[in-house]
């Protein structure tokens, strides 16, 4: 009995080794502006063994999971004591969701999870989930992270127990190692989902892109992604939010729309990455896409193109949500290359690389949306036209 345990030890120990050793590799196929890699950087089977499994003979013979992980996937991302790190959201076998730092010498492959989970302090309102960090090193010193605290809507009977009601929190670090956590963001919104907190001070306070909407999952009469402004981020209220990119009838963010990581500084103005969701006979939808905001007015949307960014390709349209991408997480290096850390499917986690010269051309010149199908045909006869002048110049 113990010469089956050692070897079905061995093997899994093996197997995990090769899977966090194993190199990425850029995908033969590109658009031009970004390139994927060929595996997922991070999955349920990267998380430790000792995670999983009760690694004691005399009381897990037969090497059982003890501790099912269900998924990895919606990281937030920093580049910290020059190690790429990943605050992932880990899925059990129960449902809860948690965080868990993954850290990587490159940003790419190598993935490995710290031996034990963030131990996320509670408010007096305990959270029945979290997850979906959004982190940020702010102007103040400190590095942030914001995310979805979810709890069970009391206002309903018994019968109902999927009611829930997702709010803002926020906790704060300056190690990634141990985890202050503040009040719950404030707003007049019945529900908050997808908040993120702007890098620096506007207008001396502190900013947050939030999503106002009236239930769970339907954003109702929330317009879209919001801005709002507070004075004290140790007791968070936010008394009045713009909005800032509005839902828009047959769009790909027709149904509703959230930031995803915290905007890029740049020459041109601030650079966002985006989540939109449409409704289709399949399901909700979700894809990414990028538009770029004024340097001094963070809330004022300066070029925005048409569609998506990213969309579903392949395999990562499969998983536990088909059809879904959704990225909190990109992490800017010194040359202006950008890393991109988008989950598919609520499932895995996955990197595309661009950089920032190319990410502002795609915004800058990239057409915007003309909301008909006449004006798609314009866009598309100028290209068409411009193209066969210059084919015409070359013969």
């Amino acid at each position: 009995m113990k010469q089956n345990y050692n070897r079905r030890l061995e093997k899994l120990q093996e197997e995990h080794r090769r899977l966090l050793e194993r190199e990425n590799f850029p995908q033969k196929e590109s658009n031009g502006i970004i390139q994927r890699y060929q595996y997922p950087v991070l999955t349920a089977e990267h998380t430790p063994l000792f995670w999983r499994y009760d690694l004691r003979y005399e009381s897990n013979p037969h090497l059982m999971e003890r501790f099912g992980i269900n998924a990895v996937f919606n990281a937030g991302a920093i580049k910290f004591n020059d190690r790429y790190c990943l605050v992932a959201r880990v899925e059990g076998a129960d449902r809860k969701s948690f965080f868990a730092i993954a850290e990587s010498p490159n940003g790419i492959d190598n993935f490995r999870f710290h031996d034990y989970p963030v131990r996320l302090p509670e408010t007096a309102i305990p959270d029945t989930n979290v997850y979906d960090m959004r982190l940020v090193a702010h102007e103040d010193g400190w590095i942030y992270g914001l995310f979805c605290t979810e709890r069970r809507d009391q206002s309903v009977g018994e019968a109902d127990q999927s009611a829930a009601i997702a709010q803002c929190g926020i906790a704060r670090t300056k190690d990634l190692e141990s985890w202050e956590r503040l009040p719950d963001l404030v707003t007049a919104s019945p529900q908050q989902r997808n908040v993120v907190l702007h890098p620096e001070f506007v207008q001396g306070k502190y900013a947050f892109y939030t999503r106002p909407q009236d239930g769970f999952i339907d954003a109702g009469s929330g317009g879209g992604i919001g801005f709002g402004l507070c004075d004290d981020i140790s007791r968070a209220v936010i008394h009045k939010e713009v909005i800032v990119d509005r839902k828009r009838y047959h769009t790909v963010y027709e149904s509703k729309n959230g930031l995803g990581p915290a905007p890029i500084k740049t020459s041109e103005g601030w650079l966002h990455l985006a989540h939109g969701v449409r409704n289709t006979a399949a399901g909700l939808r979700y894809v990414l896409y990028l538009f770029l905001t004024d340097l001094a007015q963070p809330e004022k949307v300066i070029a925005k193109p048409a569609g998506y960014f990213m969309a579903p390709e392949g395999e990562e349209r499969t998983g536990d949500v088909s059809n879904v991408l959704f990225s909190n997480g990109w992490i800017v290096e010194e040359d202006g290359t950008v890393l991109i850390y988008y989950a598919a499917s609520d499932s895995r986690m996955h990197v595309a690389v661009s950089s920032i010269a190319l990410l502002l051309e795609y915004v800058r010149q990239t057409a915007p949306d003309g909301y008909t199908s006449a004006t798609s045909v314009d866009t598309l006869c100028r290209i068409i036209d411009s193209n066969l002048q210059v084919a015409a110049q070359v013969g």
